[in-house]
């Protein structure tokens, strides 16, 4: 791991974007973050320092070289003073090859927005976020969504049910002109006028650029989408939030 990713790594792991991050360390703004992170450069001495007297529960060691691990495991403190989340997490029965990855959610009332700035950084760096539990390390763009209606409850197991939070991963749209994996995944289609919506693609007709989709629910019938007016193609990857409430 290079010092840009270590970085990287803390202002995930604390839920930061580049401006909050930059904020929290008593940086006036956030052009140093932003330059080590995207020109991955290796963060000063002057820098580090900054981060970890803010975030003290990581390894200075670590943080400018790379030795050791991430997190300052202090058992005196411990033992002798409450218990950070770091510390909690330190005693608790460890878990292998678990991580988590903090993701933007996009939220139904959040949606308009979204349409507007899903092509700009910034807007995205400032969505909320929230952690995912995750076992390996996940390549392309992820999002969660908020499940929207019950077009998608048809009272099974497979059903999305509304409020419902899922983990995306983006489709490339390179593979859009491709047979896309229908059997696989449910889809979440980002549409440039008609808004956000879960579905299960019944068909994709390659040749005219046409996707059917289908509503679990048999109140709902299928319709078709030019791939044409589409902004962004996910598949859902699984349910991460589901509300009990009877």
């Amino acid at each position: 791991m290079e010092g840009w990713e270590r970085v990287q790594y803390i202002m995930k792991s604390e839920g930061l974007n580049k401006n909050s991050f930059s904020k929290a360390i008593g940086l006036t703004n956030n052009v140093t973050i932003t330059r080590i992170i995207n020109e991955k450069r290796t963060p000063s001495q002057a820098t580090c320092q900054k981060i970890i007297k803010h975030f003290p529960e990581y390894r200075l060691e670590w943080l400018m070289h790379g030795v050791g691990e991430p997190l300052e495991m202090n058992l005196h403190s411990a033992v002798n003073e409450p218990a950070t989340h770091y510390q909690r997490l330190a005693t608790a029965r460890p878990v292998e090859n678990i991580g988590f990855m903090n993701v933007p959610i996009v939220h139904i009332r959040a949606q308009c927005g979204y349409l507007d700035g899903f092509g700009d950084e910034e807007y995205i760096e400032n969505l909320p976020t929230l952690p995912v539990i995750v076992d390996r390390t996940y390549r392309g763009k992820y999002r969660l969504f908020e499940a929207d209606g019950d077009s998608m409850d048809d009272g099974t197991r497979q059903s999305i049910c509304d409020g419902d939070i899922v983990l995306a991963r983006e489709v490339n749209r390179s593979l859009w002109r491709s047979h896309l994996h229908i059997r696989d995944w449910y889809f979440i289609i980002v549409h440039h006028t008609d808004g956000i919506t879960i579905k299960q693609i019944k068909e994709h007709d390659v040749q005219n650029g046409i996707i059917t989709c289908h509503p679990l629910n048999p109140l709902f019938e299928d319709y078709d989408i030019r791939l044409d007016d589409v902004a962004e193609l996910y598949n859902l990857i699984k349910i991460v939030d589901r509300n009990a409430r009877l």
